[in-house]
């Protein structure tokens, strides 16, 4: 078969996987939405903000003071009573990523490689998992790997202020989507005058010239950003709030916080040797709804073959070395932020994702070429051979996560009208009978104080707030300051609370915990609880609960 041939062939092969793979997590994406962070936030607060007619200020929410560039999109779709389209406006910035990717790869490349660079891309299991749920990232990595590439454009074409200014607005695209974006624009706003002063083909770039670069590149991406800014600073006298409690003080203040180790170390019990290992680990290790192995798995080729990247790189042109180095170091930079910054979790190191790919390919390209340059036949079918199992067995672990997607989500039961929408929610949210009850029963002037309910309350009709805010539990302060339980109903009725939403299991265990309530804490609570709520509705654990104006007899 002659080269020609072959290719066309590989090419035909990865298309049709891209095909396949694009058409099962629309799928995938085809039920009612039940993932936690799209309950309580990316869908709950554009609900909240279609009720009120416009972006009002939540306080008993943090979370709605993030910046919310993607989640203003969804307000379309369910202006229309539609919640599962946002699912596919989240999967189409991944399908603009992999353009982006193949655009990068066709040129430096050729097609095969191209195609394969978006296939692996599409496949992993995180970007599977946030194609087919209601997030953000997704967006976050699109405009973060546009700006990236953005600046290396910029510099192969010495310089235009084109694709400055275009970097810039994607870098601010990318803060104004995710708080994470942050850390791309502090590490791309000192890359720009370093780069400039590195490779212009000026004879003497004076230090001010480039640091003028920088600045263009940090204005255009504020401004961007700005309008985020200012919405909290306006409400909080904090432009990035939550994120830090003030200017310059971490969320939780001096002394508040703690470091991933001294965090995994207590909670986890590990040693220090699986703590030096977390780099490593997290590519091999990942589980999806599991913290500590990082909530998210991701595939080990992704940290494995970006190494060969840099075989036989002397034979590359000076420009694709230079992007190469570029392209490692910002993957590591922003991979160590993000690692000593926060407890480690997959979602946090997202856009270093498609430069991984990138150099994965670039990876798989340079041995393939140095096998060719063998001159034993035998030698070179054996790494042949070798080669393409490993790429083989890298599209097998992704084909296998698609698959036990299938095996979770179970679309083709909803879709074939197997189960209606409320059984399939049930299935996966268990508070959602009493949900129903709530948005059935009760009048439409309820407050609900949500209560270990994990903060989910996209699909309450009625108003609800949030027990555990900043200032922990609302209902720890009110019995902390109580003398007696009539003192507890006064201040819920102060609130304007009228039902309690209860998860009991961990409501029962919380209540009955010595660190956090006294003796006589404990029977003040349990007075209010015997007096003055009665129990409307109970299922799976959790019972929506009227506060009664005087004690039962």
């Amino acid at each position: 078969m002659s080269l020609r041939n072959r290719t066309l062939y590989v090419n035909v092969a990865l298309a049709g996987l891209l095909l396949l793979l694009v058409t099962a997590i629309l799928i995938l994406s085809c039920v009612p939405p039940v993932s936690k962070d799209a309950l309580v936030h990316h869908l709950a607060v554009p609900k909240l903000y279609l009720k009120h007619g416009g972006i009002y200020e939540i306080p008993f929410m943090p979370f709605s003071y993030y910046p919310m560039n993607l989640d203003l999109l969804y307000l379309i779709p369910l202006y229309f009573g539609n919640d599962i389209a946002p699912k596919f406006i989240h999967f189409g910035f991944a399908l603009l990523t992999a353009w982006l990717i193949f655009k990068y790869l066709g040129r430096r490349t050729g097609i095969e490689y191209a195609l394969g660079g978006g296939l692996f891309f599409l496949s992993i299991p995180i970007i599977v998992k946030l194609s087919i749920t209601v997030y953000v990232d997704l967006g976050l990595i699109f405009f973060s790997t546009a700006s990236l590439l953005l600046v290396l454009k910029w510099v192969e074409l010495d310089f235009p202020p084109k694709y400055l200014l275009l970097s810039a607005i994607s870098c601010g695209l990318a803060a104004g989507t995710k708080y994470n974006g942050l850390i791309v624009l502090f590490l791309l706003k000192f890359f720009v005058p370093f780069l400039y002063s590195r490779y212009t083909r000026s004879s003497n770039p004076s230090f001010s010239r480039s640091a003028f670069q920088g600045v263009i590149f940090l204005g255009v991406a504020l401004l961007v950003f700005s309008p985020w800014m200012i919405k909290n600073y306006l409400w909080t006298n904090n432009p990035i709030y939550p994120l830090y409690d003030h200017w310059f003080n971490p969320q939780g203040g001096a002394g508040g916080s703690i470091n991933v180790f001294a965090f995994r170390a207590s909670v986890y019990g590990e040693t220090w040797w699986q703590m030096a290992l977390l780099p490593v680990r997290i590519f091999f290790q990942g589980r999806d709804g599991n913290p500590q192995y990082f909530d998210g798995k991701l595939n080990p080729f992704l940290f494995l073959l970006p190494f060969f990247v840099f075989v036989g790189i002397r034979k590359e042109s000076r420009m694709l070395v230079r992007e190469i180095k570029i392209l490692a170091l910002f993957s590591a930079l922003y991979f160590a932020f993000a690692f000593f910054s926060t407890d480690l979790r997959v979602r946090y190191i997202l856009p270093i994702i498609p430069a991984l790919i990138i150099l994965s390919v670039l990876g798989v390209k340079n041995m393939y070429e140095t096998l060719r340059g063998i001159h034993s036949s035998n030698l070179q079918k054996c790494g042949r051979g070798v080669l393409l199992g490993a790429l083989c067995l890298l599209l097998g672990l992704n084909a296998h996560y698609v698959l036990n997607q299938f095996r979770y989500v179970k679309p083709f039961d909803y879709l074939c009208g197997l189960i209606t929408r409320d059984e399939y929610i049930e299935k996966y949210r268990f508070e959602y009978p009493v949900i129903r009850y709530i948005n059935e029963k009760l009048p439409q002037s309820s407050l609900i104080l949500f209560i270990f309910v994990g903060k989910r309350g996209y699909y309450c009709n009625r108003p609800y707030v949030l027990d555990m805010g900043r200032n922990g539990s609302s209902i720890q302060l009110i019995v902390k300051k109580a003398t007696n339980s009539e003192e507890v109903l006064s201040a819920f009725q102060k609130r304007g609370i009228t039902h309690l939403l209860i998860r009991y299991d961990i409501f029962d265990k919380w209540k009955r915990d010595e660190y956090i309530f006294t003796d006589r804490e404990m029977r003040i609570l349990d007075d209010f609880m015997r007096k003055y709520t009665r129990l409307l509705f109970y299922k799976w654990g959790y019972g929506i609960s009227k506060l009664q104006e005087h004690a039962f007899s």
